[in-house]
């Protein structure tokens, strides 16, 4: 039943694959300096009020390491005092050792892991951010890009603001900063409702985690929750991965603000038809993930099953391009009647070839 639109969507597919690789460009980024600007596939996580945040953000951006593998960070707050921790590479290469893990003190943390981008790594793009506010510290993740964000920090720097990064994230800490409401989550609606293009936040200030999904819910983020305590992260694989329970989807437009009086629901944004990446369901998610109330693994097997339907060919077997490829073989092999056979082995240390910053580390790859 689902297939209609699926394929609607698979059709366009070669389309997708120009506009995916087309987004490197800096017109289409919308915040090209120095180059270093695409996010489309970040990963973000935060816990709040856990008396070992740090180490569960941690395994859930384990669990996310397949949205971002180029630098991972996490920032944490102990009732005082913002802890921050970023570093390029993976994050069992950074955050497995239990010292570093300790330097991250507190019940609350929040974590990203980055997407490989067209420009350089350089140390100081790797999030989540921090900054200090009139009312405190505010630490923000960001997975998406944001299509205005270049004429918005021209704006900011002709008006006199020094920017560290040349991240579009740094603009949402900047808008906050310059908002005159009296709360932080007031500034950070303000924030919110200057910018545009597709994302999913995680922000953590002294009191507060903060989630917030954009009008159009391009970009995922689920709601959970451990132990009585709420978690926000990109996936659900995230969840599955410390034991949590799947509450719900962050709807678009909305932001959920979570303290020791509990959660909050707020929309920022007024109420329209949910429009989500097809790219989530054909390459981005884990296949154990839910997207959107839809398993990602049947999405794929739906989708090699009517490519069987409106495409079938004569063959002896069906061999999958692993591992998003896999299911999608499954659904056609099982449609056909078909063998399936693995014909193609990948190297799983080797990562994920299309989040290469460059086609030529794509090739090698």
């Amino acid at each position: 039943q689902e297939s209609a639109p699926i394929m609607a969507a698979t059709r366009a597919m070669s389309a997708a694959s120009v506009h995916a690789s087309a987004t490197h460009g800096p017109d289409a980024a919308g915040d090209d300096l120095d180059g270093d600007t695409l996010r489309e596939e970040c990963g973000v996580f935060g816990i709040f009020g856990h008396p070992d945040a740090s180490a569960v953000v941690a395994l859930g951006l384990h669990a996310l390491q397949h949205r971002g593998q180029e630098a991972a960070g996490i920032v944490s707050f102990d009732g005082e005092v913002f802890h921050s921790e970023r570093r390029p590479g993976l994050v069992g290469d950074s955050f497995s050792d239990r010292g570093t893990i300790e330097r991250l003190k507190g019940q609350a943390a929040i974590g990203h892991v980055r997407y490989s981008t067209t420009g350089g790594t350089i140390l100081r793009n790797v999030q989540p951010l921090f900054a200090e506010l009139a009312g405190g510290g505010l630490a923000v993740a960001h997975n998406g890009n944001l299509t205005n964000a270049l004429s918005i920090r021209r704006e900011l720097v002709r008006d006199g603001a020094i920017t560290q990064s040349t991240s579009d994230t740094e603009v949402i800490l900047h808008l906050a900063a310059r908002s005159r409401k009296p709360r932080i989550i007031e500034r950070f609606i303000d924030a919110l409702q200057r910018i545009e293009g597709a994302y999913a936040l995680v922000a953590l200030t002294n009191k507060k985690l903060i989630g917030a999904r954009d009008p159009q819910g391009i970009r995922p983020l689920v709601l959970g929750e451990l132990d009585g305590r709420y978690i926000l992260a990109s996936e659900t694989c995230a969840l599955d991965i410390i034991g949590a329970r799947f509450v719900r989807d962050i709807e678009n437009g909305e932001i959920v603000v979570i303290s020791d009086e509990g959660i909050e629901s707020i929309r920022f944004a007024e109420k329209r038809p949910l429009r989500p990446c097809i790219f989530e369901y054909i390459y981005f998610a884990r296949p154990d993930s839910v997207v959107n109330g839809k398993s990602v693994y049947a999405v794929r097997k739906n989708i090699g099953v009517e490519l069987a339907r409106e495409a079938g060919v004569d063959a002896d077997i069906v061999v999958p391009v692993p591992d998003s490829g896999v299911p999608a073989a499954l659904g056609f092999a099982q449609e056909t009647g078909v063998p399936f056979e693995m014909g193609i082995i990948r190297g799983h240390f080797a990562g994920r070839t299309f989040i290469q910053p460059t086609q030529a580390k794509r090739d090698l790859g």
